[in-house]
């Protein structure tokens, strides 16, 4: 048995993800990833997740540039949910340019964007013609 052999996959191959930042211990991103996923993420010591929508593995950062380095990976005691410490490097995990996904929070009767958009977008995901 190896280490990969001790995550309880989903039914679809998959484990769910989370990425908290090294030091002020925010949450920045939930993601999934599959087998080759965790095992090029231990390898390369950055960040690689499945995306569910384009079906394929996604190394974070790619197109962005907003890498996450691998600090330390934990698994949960019920050996299905990893948890990743990573340094994000630029400042920005999610796709809607704020340092966090988790940046809308409920105060009683609907949900407020409290985080600054901290680069626009289509700045960040646009490809050169």
């Amino acid at each position: 048995m190896t280490w990969l052999d001790e995550v309880k996959w989903t039914a679809d191959g998959l484990v769910p993800v989370i990425a908290q930042e090294e030091g002020s211990g925010r949450v920045l991103m939930f993601a999934w990833m599959n087998r080759e996923a965790l095992e090029l993420t231990a390898r390369e010591g950055r960040a690689v997740y499945w995306s569910r929508s384009r079906g394929r593995l996604w190394r974070k950062g790619e197109e962005s540039g907003n890498v996450q380095r691998v600090k330390e990976m934990r698994l949960d005691c019920d050996n299905d949910v990893i948890l990743l410490s990573i340094e994000q490097l630029g400042g920005i995990a999610c796709h809607t340019g704020r340092h966090s996904c988790f940046f809308k929070v409920f105060d009683g009767n609907g949900w407020q964007s409290l985080d600054p958009v901290l680069k626009d977008p289509q700045q960040i995901y646009s490809k050169p013609s």
